[in-house]
């Protein structure tokens, strides 16, 4: 099997993003943004999904973190699909529960070549220190585009923000690495239709 990775550069009037994506690592890399909450939560998506990402971010986070956090989703999501290449041989789905203290968070995942994202239940409050918690919102509906992959995202429960919104990343990364690893039973592509 050939060695699944990509790069991908993004500089436009509002950011500037250099992403490298590995998806067979070891959950190591270096997370580098002017968002710290997003940075600790990428850092999160690596380990717990076992990739090796690294993240070189600037934005003009002095208008808010929106188009910065943005971004990143759109980078990571181009990665992700140009990284699986024709995707033969995946498993395609992948499902993670994860607890985090108080917060429980479901999320299912499907490598469909169809996009969509489904959010449900409360994320809490309005801000995590100076994080908008409506941005996660916006970075799963990037990532999901971009990756052209069906994101399904249940908060069960929980009281404390920081705690949801990092069980909704590390469960997503545990997906994500169900998704895209390999079983040997699946012979080309994983769908009736032979292409995804």
């Amino acid at each position: 099997m050939s060695e699944r990775k990509a790069e991908v550069t993004r500089k436009t009037g509002e950011t500037n993003i250099a992403l490298h994506l590995q998806l067979d690592g070891q959950g190591g890399g270096n997370i580098q943004t002017p968002v710290p909450f997003l940075s600790h939560m990428l850092d999160l998506f690596q380990k717990h999904g076992h990739v090796n990402l690294t993240v070189e971010a600037t934005g003009d986070t002095e208008v808010d973190d929106h188009h910065t956090t943005e971004d990143i989703g759109i980078c990571l999501g181009i990665a992700l699909k140009d990284a699986l290449g024709d995707k033969q041989g995946i498993r395609r789905y992948g499902s993670a529960f994860v607890p985090m203290d108080d917060a429980l968070a479901h999320v299912v995942v499907d490598l469909s070549n169809r996009p969509h994202l489904e959010l449900r239940g409360e994320i809490g409050a309005a801000k995590v220190g100076t994080f908008d918690t409506e941005l996660v919102r916006e970075f799963l509906w990037k990532l999901a585009i971009e990756a052209r992959m069906n994101v399904h995202v249940n908060v069960h429960y929980g009281w404390n923000t920081h705690h949801i919104i990092e069980a909704i990343f590390k469960a997503l990364a545990r997906a994500l690495a169900e998704a895209t690893s390999y079983d040997e039973r699946v012979k080309g592509i994983p769908s009736t239709k032979g292409m995804l």
